[in-house]
């Protein structure tokens, strides 16, 4: 997300509604990625709730992020890419969003209460039992939304070949905390020795 916010500023240091579009990006990423942080702590068995709010920043808020990232390639086409970039983009948008809504609507249908209760708890599922289809369609709809976002940041593949980013440190002291010289002696030898 970051790399890709200083790439578009780079390109674009004088376009204001590009500037901002780009910090709303950034905004929204990393939001994005808050939520999967979310996911990844807090799973579904366990806090079901916690997970959902994870699961509507990580997908809905990167559905957003995906919004703006594709509205900015159309605005910086074709003076940064051609048109192609902007329809592939576009293309994994909607089948973002199409995975999204599938999901939504088959998750509703499973929980509404028509197959049971604590259907959260369940892990494992039988072909006969109730509700198994929609189930089934809610499961790949959250793959086939996983493999969109994949899909979309591929699409960074070319962008970022052509660029390099590097983080230049600068030093204001020996150490991070005031010491007696002879320990700041110490750790200066380690450092040129290379060694921690």
């Amino acid at each position: 997300m970051y790399v890709r916010y200083k790439q578009v500023y780079a390109l674009s240091p004088e376009k204001s509604k590009i500037i901002k579009l780009n910090k709303i990006g950034l905004t929204l990423g990393l939001m994005s990625c808050f939520g999967l942080c979310i996911i990844a702590n807090f799973q579904k068995c366990i806090l079901y709730y916690v997970h959902v709010v994870g699961a509507c920043l990580t997908f809905g808020v990167g559905a957003v992020y995906m919004l703006v990232q594709t509205v900015l390639s159309y605005l910086m086409q074709p003076e940064v890419h051609s048109k192609d970039v902007f329809w592939i983009r576009l293309t994994a948008l909607l089948w973002c969003c199409s995975s999204i809504v599938s999901m939504f609507v088959s998750s509703v249908v499973l929980y509404s209460g028509l197959y049971g209760t604590n259907l959260v708890q369940k892990l494992h599922w039988d072909p006969q039992e109730k509700g198994y289809t929609a189930h089934l369609i809610s499961t790949v709809s959250e793959w086939s939304l996983a493999f969109s976002f994949l899909s979309f940041f591929l699409t960074y593949i070319r962008d970022f070949q052509k660029i390099s980013l590097r983080a230049v440190v600068s030093l204001h002291g020996q150490t991070l905390y005031d010491t007696p010289q002879s320990f700041v002696t110490d750790e200066q030898t380690l450092l040129i020795a290379g060694s921690i």
